[in-house]
């Protein structure tokens, strides 16, 4: 309600003998606010609150002048207190040492509004599992509706899966070359270079998704069951290779000053303010923008050192800084391979183990973009968990021909 309503009940209030009129129509909203937050089977309250604030009963006592706001007032306190949340304690119990009757029907109405919110969220809460489960059997139908007209609908999903299968029995990457400078050591990518394990189909699935964010835009064989998602994928797609860029650039950056900056939480977010601004039309122009990258943050290191009152970087070692910031921008360059990698690497075992996990033991040079990459990781968890259970049961026909019944049964045994 705007600020007019209120200064009009006021002056209603006030005048001799009082209006009633504003408070009577304010009453009948507070009251279906009110019968609104009970539960279907609180019929007692429901009962209670109809004969309280009974609205014809209260227009008689308005006419004869005897409707006593402050009473009403009070015992709508009292229902707020028994029905609100927990959160809302503290707002109701600040309403009861409000005197001005004015002041306190607004807070009331205010706080009642916040309650109605409550209410709605926990509607939605309580009915989201079933939401849920309607849509992924109603998505489940539709498709089997099409597959069932189009026989070779899933050709593409087995071919993707097919190829994802492939993938983890073949040999791990290498780290493509190495850095021009001998102070940004070339990491070998080790944490992908484990031991083949039995094929399961886990394994596949992860793979499988991963490889999606990899996907060649050309490439017109994009899995049928994923066609709905593309779009969200080429966005998770987008916000992987701005975290690679922001890793690379910070890695790179922390090498030339360690602790010394980066110690700072703040140093560390202006660098990646200034990053994600200069880096945003990196697609269309790497080079432009990483010079610019490598000029701004070379400056900032600079005067950051001479503000701790610490010596500046050389001059060779602010060339190397930028020689080596102006390399991000190729696709070969070593720094951001490793990173891209480590965070492919992250994302595999967000699949596997979970978001929270994962951040446990972040792989090198990613610990700096960690509230980033939990969000990016709870963004791609969340889309490839609805697909499996939408599409589950189609996976599971197509792994059956891709993994060995010995292959099914070692993974099961070491699962146990």
């Amino acid at each position: 309600m705007h600020n007019a309503f209120w200064d009009h009940l006021k002056e209603q209030l006030s005048a001799a003998p009082p209006d009633f009129s504003c408070a009577l129509e304010l009453l009948k909203e507070i009251k279906e606010i009110l019968l609104s937050l009970l539960l279907p089977r609180q019929n007692r309250l429901r009962s209670e609150i109809e004969e309280a604030l009974d609205v014809d009963l209260l227009k008689q006592e308005a006419e004869r002048g005897a409707l006593n706001v402050p009473h009403l007032s009070k015992y709508i306190l009292n229902m707020m207190a028994l029905l609100c949340a927990p959160v809302r304690d503290e707002a109701v119990q600040k309403l009861e040492n409000i005197t001005d009757p004015v002041r306190l029907l607004r807070g009331i109405f205010q706080v009642l509004g916040l309650m109605k919110m409550d209410m709605v969220n926990y509607t939605i809460q309580s009915f989201q599992p079933h939401l849920q489960e309607h849509s992924i059997w109603y998505e489940r139908a539709k498709f089997q509706e099409l597959l069932n007209k189009q026989p070779g609908l899933l050709d593409h999903t087995t071919k993707w899966l097919t190829q994802a299968a492939a993938d983890l029995t073949a040999l791990p990457l290498t780290c493509p070359d190495n850095p021009n400078s001998s102070s940004m050591a070339c990491p070998s990518p080790n944490e992908a270079a484990n031991s083949p394990e039995p094929l399961s189909p886990t394994m596949v699935l992860s793979q499988g998704f991963l490889n999606l964010l990899l996907w060649d835009p050309e490439n017109e064989e994009f899995p049928e069951t994923l066609l709905m998602d593309r779009t969200w994928l080429q966005e998770l797609k987008s916000q992987l290779h701005q975290l690679t860029i922001l890793a690379s650039v910070l890695l790179v950056a922390s090498s030339f000053s360690g602790n010394v900056l980066f110690g700072s939480p703040q140093f560390v977010d202006k660098l990646k303010r200034i990053t994600k601004a200069l880096t945003e039309e990196f697609n269309s122009r790497p080079e432009e923008a990483m010079l610019t990258v490598s000029e701004q943050v070379s400056q900032e290191i600079h005067q950051s050192l001479r503000n701790m009152g610490l010596a500046a970087l050389s001059s060779d070692n602010t060339a190397s800084l930028i020689g080596q910031l102006q390399n991000i921008a190729t696709k070969e360059n070593c720094v951001r391979s490793v990173i891209d990698q480590r965070i492919h690497l992250f994302l595999k075992c967000c699949l596997v183990l979970g978001v929270q996990r994962s951040l446990l033991d972040l792989p090198g040079g990613l610990t700096l973009i960690e509230a980033e990459l939990a969000e990016l990781g709870q963004k791609f968890v969340n889309l490839t968990h609805h697909n499996q259970q939408v599409f589950g049961p189609y996976y599971m026909e197509i792994l059956k021909t891709l993994i060995s019944p010995a292959q099914a049964l070692e993974t099961e045994v070491e699962s146990l």
